[in-house]
């Protein structure tokens, strides 16, 4: 690390703490030449996920965007914006252990609806309703019987 001061590259460090509950570490450090104080911080690098979008383009993958989807889906039901946004973070940190960078919309919102079945099921319909593009009503009775026969079980 180079010190700010007179540039040299070597330091010690003499103290290291989690700072941000954990996200980064702040190191006090001690340059070797000119023994000055100075403080930097260690914080994990993340690569850009993309998301790859039906009619072919890609975007940027956007915690937002999806938690708006699932808000929309659970309008007027009784899932708290917590529970919502838990799953939103769920989703990107198993989306960011994978080793690709993309991912389809498709693999998406597989894994909304899989947790959104556990959490509201008429959430769940909505969601997958917009998300699978339901054409009529025996689509959607095809999708509501599936959610019985697991219930079922």
């Amino acid at each position: 690390m180079k010190c700010p001061y007179c540039g040299y590259t070597e330091s010690r460090v003499i103290d290291s703490r989690p700072a941000e509950e954990g996200a980064t570490i702040r190191r006090r450090r001690e340059c070797l030449a000119c023994s000055r104080r100075f403080t930097t911080y260690e914080i994990i690098e993340r690569l850009p996920l993309v998301v790859i979008k039906r009619d072919g383009s890609r975007q940027t993958f956007d915690n937002v965007k999806l938690i708006n989807g699932m808000v929309r889906a659970c309008e007027k039901r009784p899932v708290s914006l917590t529970s919502l946004e838990q799953i939103a973070d769920e989703i990107e940190q198993e989306l960011q252990s994978n080793l690709e960078r993309e991912i389809s919309t498709t693999e998406i919102g597989e894994m909304v609806m899989d947790r959104l079945k556990d959490i509201d099921e008429v959430a769940y319909v909505r969601f997958a309703s917009v998300y699978r593009s339901f054409k009529d009503i025996n689509t959607f009775m095809e999708e509501l019987s599936k959610l019985l026969k697991q219930k079922d079980k």
